[in-house]
């Protein structure tokens, strides 16, 4: 079974499941989101990714399973995200970045996947220098939703950092000691060892090397 992680760009956001690709939770306000949903959520979805992309970076990652794609994750600095000023616990941190939401679709539930895709954004920003990753979390979590559930993010390194009894903040320190980097970095080894086109991704280009663009 091959795994390989990708950034999540505009060519293949189609691969996402068609519920979350016209889904506009977290990219607008409630009122833009009932705006948008009247309209084409798809296309907002896109401008926002787009958006984030040149402004930003990368904003998110899909995980194939022998070229299927299985689970992805989203997740963008709070101020790209009108969402998150309308949870109670709000807001996230200046030094973090928010995790917005992440799904691995059943049939490859129980596979680890969902740890692989912290674990590789945490890679991901850990390198571009984030100091941590937020999420709220939503103890009330029966199905599949926006919002992750509160067990889920503390089994992948998650601490509450503001209770609430809907929905806490959550966060993973990224870059707290040099001795915890180098045991991700171990661990990421043995869970992504198979991802070699995600290691080749995160490579500089001969040309960034020599300052050419």
């Amino acid at each position: 079974m091959s795994r390989r992680l990708v950034n999540i760009t505009l060519d293949n956001l189609g691969d996402l499941p068609l519920s979350c690709r016209s889904c506009v939770f977290w990219e607008l306000d409630p009122v833009s989101k009932s705006r948008a949903e009247a309209n084409d959520p798809a296309l907002e979805k896109e401008s926002w990714i787009s958006s984030v992309l040149l402004e930003w970076g990368s904003c998110g990652k899909i995980l194939y399973v022998d070229g299927v794609p299985a689970a992805y994750v989203l997740f963008a600095p709070p101020q790209y995200v009108p969402r998150s000023v309308a949870f109670p616990t709000s807001p996230v941190s200046a030094d973090a970045v928010l995790l917005m939401t992440a799904r691995v679709l059943s049939e490859f539930s129980g596979g680890g996947l969902g740890r692989m895709l912290i674990q590789g954004m945490a890679k991901d920003l850990t390198r571009r220098g984030v100091r941590a990753i937020e999420a709220f979390g939503d103890k009330q979590w029966t199905a599949p939703a926006c919002v992750l559930p509160v067990d889920y993010l503390l089994a992948v390194g998650f601490k509450t950092v503001r209770p609430h009894h809907r929905n806490p903040r959550l966060r993973m320190e990224l870059r707290t000691a040099l001795t915890w980097r180098e045991d991700v970095e171990v661990a990421l080894e043995r869970l992504l060892g198979s991802m070699t086109p995600d290691r080749v991704l995160l490579r500089p280009s001969p040309a960034a090397v020599s300052g050419r663009v």
